[in-house]
């Protein structure tokens, strides 16, 4: 007979999650104002672990306010960090109520960061023989995959196991810590040593296997780099310290303390309907009154939009875009658009682009993007040589939205647009050219009934 095996043990980094939906998503709000993109994103990303991992014990982890150790170790360790924006922190409330109503244990330990705890909850299970799957965006984790652990990110729908990291970093698991140390992190002001980029620190892995080694080793290195790290030798150990995630850090409960509990519809309905997750309230009140429902009743539910859900995808794994261009080219018309760092197309440089080819389901693949809490992106040149021939392809029918605009982007870029069956805004103007604006928020607001969010609602004035 054979024994049956333990499910893994899942492990949610709920802060890494909370920066990343806030960024990614579009920011969603109720009829009062009150900012949910970050909870829908969050929410969403747990519902799919409970699905893809049923059976699992799952434990959500956020960061606590206030100073860490690692703040003693270092006063500027994260002293650059700007303040957490006043919408994102008006989110995390219900964030914390809705996990605890879907009967998940939610932890917060003060005095340390949410990676700490999961290292050592990590730690605690793989010394059981518990296999642990740890769900993050947060590259620093990389250090804590095993034989036992891997890495999930549901963002991206990728998984890393010890074969991943060293795919994705070139090194193992193991060097990931003495990586970061050098590298440095001008996010959380670990100091790293200066030009020091992924490339360099592992040339220097590879070569001197470790960070010990590498600063013995120092006076071998050539040029400015080599002044640069004979520089760093005195602060490296202190980043390697800052960048280590503790996995004995003494808490007050193991795994076994932490319990999952039915989850409470009741409450959960109610934050559901304060914060108007509308397809989220239809399948609870579906679920509930299920027997008494006719046949009718499911079918005008079906067809609600209200209850349908929207899929948007960034796109930072190279598998997933090989899946999306796959599919583009397939399909006999999708719509197209660059986002870019100007209106002058002479000046602008494209930084993403998004396609859609069904309702409800869009991808955005981000290549520019620089800011506190951005994705991995993918490399702007490899993603563009790889769009390029289906760009030029005159038979691709592509929709878009003043495309001429995008035609002159892409060509600074050396991609020269064909294929324009649809533009929206000529397709408006030919119609009725005084009949109203022909942008794409006047447009969608006279023929869909819809409020496009604005620029402005994203990144302010100025």
């Amino acid at each position: 007979m054979t024994q049956q095996q333990t499910p893994p043990v899942v492990l949610v980094d709920g802060s890494s999650y909370l920066f990343r939906a806030y960024h990614a998503l579009p920011p969603l709000m109720t009829s009062k104002s009150h900012p949910t993109g970050a909870i829908k994103g969050v929410i969403s990303m747990i519902r799919k672990l409970e699905q893809d991992f049923p059976g699992s014990k799952m434990v959500v982890v956020f960061d606590a306010k206030g100073k860490t150790f690692r703040n003693d170790l270092y006063e500027d360790y994260k002293a650059t960090r700007p303040p957490m924006p006043d919408d994102l922190a008006m989110q995390i409330q219900p964030i914390h109520d809705m996990v605890r109503a879907m009967g998940l244990p939610l932890l917060i330990v003060s005095g340390v960061e949410a990676d700490d705890v999961i290292g050592t909850l990590a730690h605690e299970a793989t010394s059981k023989g518990i296999d642990v799957v740890v769900s993050t965006g947060d590259k620093d984790m990389a250090q804590l995959v095993s034989d036992h652990v891997t890495l999930i990110n549901t963002m991206t729908d990728t998984r890393m196991d010890r074969d991943g990291v060293v795919e994705k970093f070139g090194i193992g698991p193991e060097q990931i810590v003495d990586y970061l140390a050098l590298v440095g992190d001008k996010v959380d002001n670990i100091p790293g040593v200066n030009k020091c980029g992924p490339k360099t620190a592992v040339k220097w892995l590879q070569a001197w296997d470790n960070l010990d080694d590498i600063i013995e080793h120092a006076d071998e290195v050539k040029g400015k780099i080599g002044e640069y790290l004979r520089e760093a030798t005195e602060t490296l150990p202190l980043s390697r310290q800052l960048a280590t995630i503790k996995t004995d850090v003494d808490l007050e409960f193991g795994l076994e303390d932490l319990k999952l509990r039915t989850q409470d519809d009741g409450q959960l309905l109610e934050l559901f309907r304060e914060y108007e997750l509308r397809s989220w309230i239809a399948e609870l009140e579906n679920s509930d009154s299920a027997d008494e429902k006719s046949a009718d009743d499911a079918v005008d539910n079906s067809t609600n939009p209200a209850s349908k859900e929207k899929t948007y995808t960034i796109v930072t794994d190279q598998a997933e875009l090989d899946t999306w261009i796959d599919r583009l080219n397939k399909a006999p018309l999708f719509a197209f658009d660059t986002e870019t760092t100007s209106l002058r197309y002479m000046d602008a440089d494209v930084v993403g682009v998004s396609f859609s080819i069904e309702p409800d389901e869009a991808a955005y693949v981000p290549f520019g993007h620089d800011y506190m809490g951005a994705p991995e992106q993918l490399d702007r040149d490899t993603v563009l040589d790889q769009l390029k021939p289906l760009l030029e392809d005159p038979k691709k029918a592509k929709l878009g939205q003043n495309l001429k605009y995008d035609k002159n982007v892409l060509a600074n870029h050396g991609i020269h647009l064909e294929g324009i069956a649809e533009d929206t805004m000529l397709e408006s103007y030919v119609l009725n050219s005084v009949g109203s604006r022909h942008d794409m928020d006047s447009l969608a607001m006279q023929y869909l009934g819809e409020q496009t969010i604005t620029f402005e609602s994203i990144a302010g004035k100025g």
